[in-house]
């Protein structure tokens, strides 16, 4: 009997080391398939920028497969729909894709589009894309299991499919394919923004000009505004699109680490790419939370943290339920929502925080110090609740990759309850980064004048509101049980992010868990 394969592609929009496209071969024919799901067009968290950048890579990785004898149909639908309409056009046996630690919305998906696989007799083989473990029993040793996963050879394709007799052959050769959707066919406006180019080719490229030069001041010019721009790696697009492995860009760093220390090298750029390599593992450690405890999108890390802000979901059942949010302050109170606007408009009179809001805006991306500043301050400053805030950043940055996001959002927003606290001053931040004003004037070119508001709150009176009310909460006997409890499931371990260009091995037994990294060892998440 023969059998023909499925290969969804989701985040994962590349041809290289693409473990499914390559286990397709196993099977005697195969199609691919990319769903453009209206839940994701209707979701609190997309923007058209996302869906321009992914329809691009659609178009790049369309061509590149047409190379591979392998249509791939881009179709607009839910998932169980699409998927029944495609078996009743290519029989399909086998239905192949990566495994996604993503949002709410594509959790609920995977398990409907499981059961759909079980109830009509199709084989689901998922493969994992990065160092994020499913069903993960213990954080102790998933260092090493990231290690070794990111060290194993790249998925490779080396051919044809097999024909009924045995012998290879080409099952199909260009047959005609409508053109992909635009945001247009789709009903969604243009996303004014100046993006990266999309694409697997300019992943590579990116990630080729950083490991040969561009990342040598890495270590000093991710902080600021000015210089993360070229200095980081700008990889975080080509991550959340999946236009480039994790553990290609892993392997190439180790590459060119070793290839830098090497006699007559470059000590100036290993040092700098060791920075780099070790923010990799940050990466997957944070997604891991996610898939791990999959609710923290909605709630706070730390149940002790229910009802601090408003909006969020009282211990008492009394406020408002997160899951109404939708990024636009409407589940805000009045005052709050005002706070809001400001905020997300880039109006807040602290034009550190204005210039930052209005450079993401426009660009789709922001170095993370100044994303960790604009939360912190939202958080702090003016007391709004980070799945709000956290809504209306995740349509701001083209490199949303739910996992980082979320535990980003609640460790600048001190509801963790394992973390420091985190609180940015704007005007330190512009003078550390910003010193003469360049960035600033850039962007808010009216500060100065009357046309520039005043500052929306006290900062003084702000940040003492903020501290007594997380102190306070958190020197209770309760916070301090359940931290203990959020460090044991979430935390890392001392010996479990090891230096970069020196490899991993698992922890050894009995190693003592360290706190996540704070203020002064900023890491660069996404990665940047």
């Amino acid at each position: 009997m023969s059998s023909k394969a499925l290969v969804w592609f989701k985040r994962d929009l590349r041809v290289r080391d693409h473990a499914p496209l390559v286990a397709a071969l196993e099977h005697d024919e195969a199609q691919a398939l990319f769903i453009v799901e209206p839940t994701w067009l209707h979701s609190a968290e997309c923007d058209s920028q996302h869906v321009a950048f992914a329809l691009a890579c659609l178009g790049e990785l369309r061509a590149s497969l047409a190379g591979l004898a392998l249509p791939l149909h881009v179709v607009v639908g839910e998932a169980i729909a699409v998927l029944a309409a495609q078996r009743a056009l290519h029989a399909f046996t086998h239905l192949l894709s990566h495994e996604e630690t993503g949002s709410g919305w594509t959790y609920a998906r995977d398990l409907a589009v499981a059961a759909w696989c079980r109830e009509n007799g199709v084989v689901w083989q998922e493969w994992p894309q990065n160092g994020v473990v499913r069903r993960l029993k213990t954080r102790s040793g998933w260092a090493g299991r990231w290690a070794s996963r990111m060290g194993t050879p790249q998925a490779v394709w080396t051919g044809g499919f097999r024909a009924a007799n045995g012998d290879r052959a080409v099952t199909w050769t260009g047959a005609d394919l409508p053109p992909l959707p635009s945001l247009t066919t789709l009903g969604l406006p243009a996303h004014g923004k100046l993006l990266q180019p999309a694409g697997e080719v300019a992943a590579r490229e990116t990630l080729g000009s950083f490991l040969q030069g561009r990342g040598r001041g890495y270590r000093r010019a991710l902080s600021s505004p000015l210089t993360a721009e070229n200095g980081c790696s700008r990889l975080s697009p080509h991550l959340a699109f999946g236009t480039v492995s994790m553990r290609c860009v892993h392997q190439a760093t180790e590459a060119a680490i070793a290839r830098a220390r090497d006699g007559a090298g470059d000590p100036s750029l290993a040092y700098a790419l060791r920075g780099f390599a070790g923010r990799l593992r940050w990466h997957c450690h944070f997604m891991q939370k996610l898939e791990d405890e999959p609710a923290i999108e909605f709630r706070n890390f730390a149940r002790a943290c229910d009802g601090l802000r408003p909006g969020d979901v009282a211990g008492t059942g009394e406020a408002l339920s997160l899951d109404a949010a939708r990024g636009d302050g409407a589940t805000l109170p009045a005052p709050d929502r005002e706070r809001f606007h400001a905020w997300c408009e880039g109006r807040t009179g602290f034009p550190m925080v204005d210039a930052c809001m209005r450079s993401l805006r426009a660009s789709g991306w922001l170095n993370f110090r100044m994303r960790a500043m604009l939360v912190s301050f939202a958080s702090y400053h003016l007391w709004l609740h980070w799945r709000e805030t956290g809504l209306f950043l995740a349509r701001q940055f083209l490199d949303f990759e739910p996992g980082i996001h979320w535990c980003q959002m609640q460790m600048q927003s001190g509801t963790t309850g394992i973390n420091t606290l985190r609180i940015y001053s704007p005007t330190k931040q512009a003078l550390d980064h910003d010193p003469q004003g360049v960035f600033v004037r850039r962007w808010v070119p009216e500060f100065g004048t009357p046309a520039y508001p005043a500052p929306i709150v006290d900062e003084r009176a702000a940040l003492k509101h903020a501290k007594d009310r997380l102190y306070g909460l958190r020197a209770t006997p309760e916070a301090r049980a359940e931290a203990s409890e959020v460090q044991h499931k979430h935390g890392s371990r001392k010996s479990g992010l090891p230096p970069s260009g020196r490899g991993a091995s698992a922890p050894k037994p009995g190693a003592k868990r360290r706190a996540e990294p704070g203020p002064s060892a900023q890491v660069e998440l996404f990665p940047e």
